[in-house]
């Protein structure tokens, strides 16, 4: 398919209630395992990718990420959604501007968060602002003349307990805006993902994370949600197997080896030659 056939093909994927998973490969390599495994989208990880570069999360410039993404899309036939932070900036030029480029490459679509990078203050608190990024991202999609699935994203459960109305009031305004699909990460319990599905009119991503870990599929169709990601938490477990490596030097002992030592031929099924 074509980058507009993956687009288009992404976008009819969302469901409310019908919700699929949507896992976040960090690289070609893993994001051809996780298609091999039968996903049939993905998208990509801006904590992982930086894990790769071995950064912190938002340690990487627009430029890597949007590569990064087109890497990812070209590896796989099926759609890729990319992790794009806040824009690699505040204004809404700034949103307009990674998304008409994101929009000139293979993926399928792109996440814009209201986001600053700044730990004092680590959301826009200016609803005028925050609303006016996301209706000049859409404006760049719009204007690229292709279909590119763009995700607005509420950030504010991410850095501690907030306040569900206010996040979804946000959401709305990102609807409004034009939106086609609205993320607000770190929800804690399945009540609030059940609250921000019915109380907003787009389909809606679940950051599956903390309390909803031992939630069912079944459990977040319910809930009306139409799309399931788990972040950076496959990067994270994969990276954190490096740990055990410390054992060769600690111990003197090679028997971490031994749980992956069939990885090679596991891993060898999904590579292209």
């Amino acid at each position: 398919m074509t980058a507009n056939e993956k687009a288009k093909t992404f976008r009819a994927m969302h469901k409310p209630g019908e919700p699929f998973v949507i896992p976040n490969p960090w690289d070609a390599g893993s994001a051809r395992m996780l298609e091999g495994l039968g996903f049939k989208a993905l998208a990509t990880t801006s904590s992982g990718f930086a894990m790769t570069l071995g950064r912190r999360d938002y340690g990487v410039r627009r430029e890597e990420a949007l590569d990064h993404g087109d890497a990812v899309a070209r590896a796989v036939d099926i759609p890729v959604t990319a992790d794009l932070e806040n824009g690699f900036g505040l204004s809404p030029e700034n949103a307009a501007e990674t998304i008409r480029r994101a929009a000139a490459t293979e993926l399928a679509g792109g996440s814009i968060e209201d986001s600053t990078g700044d730990n004092s203050a680590p959301v826009i608190d200016d609803e005028g602002l925050a609303k006016a990024r996301i209706a000049a991202a859409v404006a760049a999609r719009n204007e690229s003349g292709r279909d590119f699935v763009l995700t607005a994203r509420a950030e504010a459960f991410l850095y501690g307990p907030a306040d569900l109305d206010k996040v979804i009031a946000r959401l709305n305004a990102f609807a409004e805006a034009g939106a086609d699909v609205l993320y607000a990460p770190g929800l804690p319990d399945l009540e609030a993902v059940r609250a921000v599905c019915e109380g907003v009119s787009k389909p809606v991503n679940v950051l599956v994370i903390r309390g909803l870990i031992s939630a069912r599929l079944e459990d977040f169709a319910s809930a009306g949600a139409a799309r399931l990601s788990v972040g950076g938490a496959l990067a994270w477990s994969a990276y954190g197997t490096l740990g055990e490596a410390g054992a060769m030097l600690r111990d003197g002992r090679f028997d971490c080896l031994a749980a992956n030592r069939d990885g090679a031929k596991k891993v060898a099924p999904f590579l292209k030659a």
